[in-house]
């Protein structure tokens, strides 16, 4: 039977504990929201009109409302018919509050009109897609590379990682955290975001960006990933095993307007 003292000590103990965590949860950083929008465009003259929308109404909308950061970007190829669109919110309530914000927002309204008032039988993209994502722990906010190179050489490497199970899932989410991010860091991989997708179209998934000067570095830096071998003993770790079914890669390049 125990005493009163101890059961004391323990009942202490047990406070402490409970205040620490709490404390250690509060100073912790806090992780940003993400949505990346896809725009698909059939012909040239969506793909002026987006951008002009991009830059001179949807950019400039989001800054004053304390959006930062924005990235805007196409695909590294020939193919022109899509431009993606990074958004990172301080919050969930950001993300939720933005259309109200927008609305009341008459600069927008003015400059971004074509958009908005855009005809049914002239709109200014064919289809949109909208991912949301949330911030790994591990890197808990965006991160803008400092890159030397112009824009139409930079690389930004976008990939989307399916797994088969929600709990294989999370397991790569976790590989992440304790390790591969700061393998990618030693590197060089300047790592912009990592975000598990909340709500899109391929779940469960995750997403992340890593950016580079140019083509022949990012192929460079992949084949140094490859070869190393801190990188091979942690993955052959079993409890790492079949993590992802598969990787979807997008080489984009960003913007003259883009903010990172």
């Amino acid at each position: 039977m125990f005493s009163t003292s101890t059961t004391s000590k323990t009942l202490i103990l047990g406070l402490l504990f409970i205040f620490f965590a709490n404390a250690i949860q509060a100073f912790a950083p806090k992780r940003e929201f993400y949505q990346l929008k896809v725009y698909h465009l059939k012909d040239n003259s969506q793909k002026d009109r987006l951008e002009t929308y991009l830059k001179q109404a949807y950019l400039p909308a989001l800054h004053r409302a304390g959006i930062s950061k924005v990235g805007v970007f196409r695909p590294a190829t020939d193919v022109d018919s899509l431009v993606y669109v990074l958004i990172p919110f301080k919050s969930i309530d950001q993300f939720l509050s933005l259309p109200e914000t927008l609305a009341k927002d008459k600069n927008y309204a003015s400059t971004g009109q074509d958009y908005i008032n855009a005809e049914f039988n002239n709109p200014v993209f064919k289809g949109l897609e909208s991912y949301l994502m949330e911030a790994f722990s591990g890197m808990p906010a965006l991160v803008t590379p400092k890159l030397q190179s112009g824009p139409a050489e930079r690389i930004y490497e976008l990939r989307n990682y399916e797994a088969s199970t929600e709990k294989l899932h999370e397991n790569k989410i976790s590989q992440f955290n304790n390790g591969e991010l700061a393998i990618f860091k030693r590197l060089g991989f300047n790592t912009v975001f990592c975000g598990q997708v909340k709500a899109g179209g391929k779940m469960p998934s995750l997403m992340y960006m890593t950016s580079f000067e140019n083509k022949a570095e990012r192929d460079a830096h992949w084949k140094a990933f490859s070869n190393d071998e801190g990188w091979k003993k942690f993955n052959a770790l079993p409890e790492y095993a079949h993590n992802f079914l598969r990787a979807d890669i997008y080489l984009l390049h960003p913007t003259s307007y883009s903010d990172i």
